[in-house]
């Protein structure tokens, strides 16, 4: 009993996320169906804007609609950024021109399949925000993007915790615990540091938790298709208990320094 019914309270919440995204066009919140957390003034959702500065140039790797992209654009020079979605990148084309956004461009590019399409040492910052978790070839994605970097350049990595409570009692009832059906691993905190730092990153700090893993995350999403303001003011509440309560963090955000021999 306890598998089914985890199992149906999964579905039920997943659709109350998809709902949210389709709401937010439907009630003329935004002209495109985009996520609600992209529309409220939420500094712990853009945090990596505190370690962007204006000469600075950018690579969002897998930017998918370009949201993230964006809102870099408007505090550095230059961002690239680049994702193998076509449908994804014409979101972001699209958002651009109606932004009439001059210092942001678009590129296809399969992070798995072949190089970054960059020399070295190209870029002084690069985003690296819910991505990794969905890669097979993560070592050799993380090596171009250490190339790509110039010496002392910074990574600002976003990667999801498989350690919460209701990840836990997901696993208890035997299903999968991805919070994502398309993941491909989701990492204890001590995972993330060793990957990270193989690959040639010195971690500045410790990781920081993002939210708090409700099993009503979902359902908090649907009331940002209603009501901004109130979903403004979960967020908010989400971003207290994750700093309250770390372990129970959906994920984490690191800042990591490329390592110079």
């Amino acid at each position: 009993m306890l598998k089914q019914a985890v199992s149906l309270y999964k579905k039920l919440d997943n659709h109350a996320t998809g709902l949210s995204i389709k709401l937010v066009k439907w009630t003329g919140k935004n002209r495109e169906a985009v996520h609600p957390k992209h529309l409220i003034a939420n500094p712990g959702h853009h945090w990596y804007l505190d370690y962007l500065n204006t000469h600075d140039r950018v690579l969002d790797v897998g930017c998918g609609n370009g949201m993230h992209t964006l809102k870099a654009g408007e505090h550095c020079q230059e961002v690239i950024g680049i994702d193998y979605s076509t449908e994804s990148l014409s979101l972001a084309l699209r958002l651009a021109e109606k932004g009439r956004v001059t210092n942001v461009r678009f590129q296809e590019a399969d992070l798995e399949g072949n190089p970054l399409p960059f020399p070295e040492a190209s870029f002084d910052k690069v985003l690296f925000l819910d991505v990794i978790e969905h890669l097979n070839e993560r070592e050799k994605v993380l090596k171009e993007i250490r190339r790509v970097l110039k010496p002392r350049g910074v990574l600002l990595l976003t990667a999801p915790n498989r350690n919460t409570s209701w990840k836990r009692l997901q696993r208890k009832a035997g299903l999968s615990s991805f919070a994502d059906p398309h993941h491909k691993i989701e990492y204890s905190q001590a995972e993330l540091i060793e990957e990270v730092s193989r690959m040639g990153f010195r971690l500045q700090g410790e990781p920081m938790p993002i939210v708090y893993d409700t099993p009503f995350a979902g359902w908090i999403d649907l009331t940002g298709g209603i009501s901004l303001c109130l979903y403004a003011r979960l967020a908010r509440w989400k971003r207290s208990c994750a700093e309250r309560c770390p372990e129970e963090t959906t994920g984490w955000r690191v800042v990591a320094e490329v390592m110079t021999r």
